[in-house]
């Protein structure tokens, strides 16, 4: 399958609140098993399409989705659905085998949705543990690199509105997933952040200060790399919104993305790598670190 969705806390990857007796490896491994079945039945797909002598807008056109939709399924990427795999299987003359293969589907995703917050709760640790982060922030600053006080801020203008005691709480979740900034030996973290993101004073003017030198004092430690991509760029990799690449310690490098109130988790390999690309490109337009640094010093103390 190589993508999870779940329920996003928003800025920065959900964190924990429960126990749960699942750890990062064994949510990663059952990940990469989801992986496998979805390619499998996605070569099925495929090879039954071609023997039909189908291209696959042929397919789309006649059940009623996208080429686009075909490719993603035939390449393991998306879940297809009890619908589309009982349509096929009379489109394909498969005779029941795609239909024979619904059951393990859904029991697939029935796992998965048990899964889903298991991963998400225990991705605290998995980050604690990663040997790199890459963070391409588009509307906020970084998590990991927010202050205490913009953190309440960020909460506190949720919309619906958060309680008072889960505001506490996400607060201290978030301040716990800093711990790897100190850690030995460190998280290699690399990041951009755009300007306008920089120029927001979200939480107001004392806050956005403060967050603003905490960036100048994150920037100096050896294992921080940020940059600043400048607003008057004419040409920008990241249009498509803001990414995070995480490389847990022994296992292979996932993307990480949100919007709205969904998150998504990739651990396709040739997704990834699209994201990979992307990102070297972004950094490649960004400022240098130190261009980043005198941008941000200069931004310290206006009002």
């Amino acid at each position: 399958m190589g993508i999870l969705r779940t329920e996003s806390e928003g800025s920065g990857v959900t964190v924990s609140e429960q126990a749960e007796d699942v750890t990062a490896a064994e949510a990663y491994d059952e990940v990469e098993q989801l992986n496998d079945l979805n390619r499998a039945v996605g070569r099925q797909v495929r090879l039954l399409r071609e023997r039909a002598g189908l291209a696959q807008r042929d397919v789309g056109d006649r059940l009623g989705y996208g080429p686009d939709l075909v490719s993603a399924l035939e390449r393991g990427v998306r879940t297809p659905q009890r619908e589309f795999l009982e349509a096929a299987d009379e489109l394909l003359d498969a005779g029941g085998l795609l239909k024979a293969l619904v059951e393990d589907i859904e029991r697939a995703k029935a796992k998965a949705r048990v899964r889903h917050p298991a991963w998400f709760k225990d991705y605290a640790r998995l980050e604690r543990s990663a040997v790199e982060i890459n963070d391409y922030s588009c509307h906020d600053i970084p998590g990991l690199f927010q202050t205490k006080h913009r953190i309440q801020a960020l909460y506190e203008m949720r919309r619906p509105l958060l309680d008072e005691e889960t505001i506490e709480q996400r607060v201290a979740a978030r301040l716990a997933r800093q711990e790897i900034l100190t850690c030995w030996p460190p998280t290699m973290i690399s990041t951009v952040i755009e300007e306008s993101v920089l120029r927001r004073p979200l939480g107001g003017p004392e806050v956005h200060q403060e967050q603003l030198e905490q960036l100048i004092r994150l920037a100096s430690l050896r294992s921080v790399e940020l940059q600043v991509m400048p607003m008057n760029r004419t040409e920008h990799a990241g249009m498509g919104g803001a990414f995070i690449l995480l490389t847990p310690k022994g296992k292979r490098q996932v993307g990480y993305t949100e919007a709205q109130d969904s998150a998504q988790l990739t651990t396709d390999a040739e997704e990834v790598r699209i994201l990979a690309a992307r990102y070297g490109s972004i950094r490649a337009q960004a400022l240098t670190m130190q261009e980043s640094v005198a941008l941000i010093e200069s931004m310290v103390g206006e009002r």
